[in-house]
């Protein structure tokens, strides 16, 4: 491809000033452009940008110094090559043009020599400045397609690292639910209510992934107990409630934060607000958020599911029920945001669905068996 001919701007209200400059610059294959006057110039540096400008400092209209002064305000301009071609040689002319950001000066009358001397030391800078422009441009561009293409290896890497959680906690409850979208449901309550009361969205993420493994405990029941399908006697409870105390035990120990975080809800998702529940008791705010935002979560889902011992009950008779065990199962402050939730958890409800999930059915009282989930 044939390389461009630099483009220079030749600007003077004395068209023999003009011509005298274009004749001394043409043989040397440079691109002459004239201008008149300052707005003329200003023109033609918007429709042709050229690799350097002479400028002429006393004309009408818009003097030299204006000129110059615009062109190193504009930001497709301010790299141009400005040279003041000029009689004046008085020092505070010379500093005034340095001040509109002149990078150089030629005397008037123009001698050759100097003259293309002083354009060819000048292109070679611009040329070299559009060099680093360029080359910032597309190291930028590939800078920007470099770190798209990780967010989206890391996105797919999260994707599967999700999934990998949630089929491996899967596992533990596979005995026990006819519920294979339980554990998308249940974390995705949990993230939504995390993020309305105000936690970082690392943590809403974290939270996200470590919520499936709430049950990975379960591994550790027997079958006898975890699928009976009626009310378990005293001996039978103090056996299912250990699956709290197994899941921690499962995932102690990592350095890892989700897991860690799993470790906490694990243990704590069962804990009651008033110190009802299990396995250590603890109360109010001695139990850990995720562990309080875990516990209404899984409560719900579980309320809205089929399990062995029970059908479904139907939302608003399960709203109804999370709405009565305010300040006593759940933390207050939770509950409500969990309620300001109401219509995005019917919709992680809706998008969620078991395949083989029955219709919901309404049902009038407490199921007997409620308390072995809540």
């Amino acid at each position: 491809m044939e390389k461009k001919k630099p483009t220079i701007l030749v600007v003077d209200d004395e068209d023999l000033n003009l011509r005298v400059i274009e004749a001394m610059l043409l043989p040397l294959n440079y691109e002459v452009v004239l201008a008149r006057d300052g707005e003329e110039a200003l023109a033609k540096v918007r429709d042709i940008s050229p690799d350097l400008v002479l400028l002429d400092i006393m004309m009408p209209k818009l003097d030299g110094f204006e000129v110059a002064r615009r062109l190193k305000e504009g930001e497709k301009t301010k790299t141009i090559p400005v040279v003041m071609v000029t009689a004046l040689s008085e020092v505070n002319d010379r500093v005034k043009a340095l001040q509109a950001g002149a990078d150089d000066f030629l005397s008037k009358p123009v001698e050759k020599t100097e003259l293309r001397a002083r354009v060819h030391s000048l292109l070679k800078v611009k040329a070299y400045n559009d060099h680093l422009r360029t080359y910032q441009s597309e190291l930028e561009t590939e800078v920007a397609k470099r770190t798209e293409q990780l967010r989206q290896a890391f996105e797919r890497i999260k994707a599967v690292s999700l999934e990998t959680v949630y089929r491996l906690s899967r596992a533990a409850e596979y005995r026990d639910e006819d519920t294979g979208a339980h554990l998308q449901r249940m974390s995705h309550y949990a993230a939504a209510v995390s993020r309305q009361m105000g936690l970082d969205e690392g943590m809403v993420e974290h939270i996200l992934y470590a919520a499936p493994m709430h049950d990975v405990g379960k591994i550790g029941i027997p079958d006898h107990i975890l699928l009976k399908p009626a009310r378990l006697n005293l001996d039978e409870w103090e056996i299912m409630k250990q699956h709290a105390v197994i899941g921690a035990q499962i995932l102690d120990g990592s350095d890892v934060e989700v897991i860690k975080l799993g470790e906490v809800i694990a243990r704590t998702h069962h804990e009651k607000w008033d110190g009802s529940g299990y396995p250590e008791g603890l109360k109010g705010e001695e139990i850990p958020l995720p562990g309080r935002i875990a516990a209404i979560s899984d409560v719900f889902d579980a309320l809205t599911s089929k399990r062995p011992y029970k059908e479904p009950f139907s939302l608003e008779k399960s709203f109804s029920i999370i709405q009565e065990e305010q300040g006593k199962h759940f933390d207050p402050d939770v509950v409500d945001a969990f309620f300001f939730l109401k219509d995005e958890i019917i919709r992680i409800h809706e998008m969620y669905k078991d395949k083989n999930e029955s219709l919901l059915v309404h049902m009038a009282g407490t199921n007997k068996n409620q308390d072995r989930q809540m």
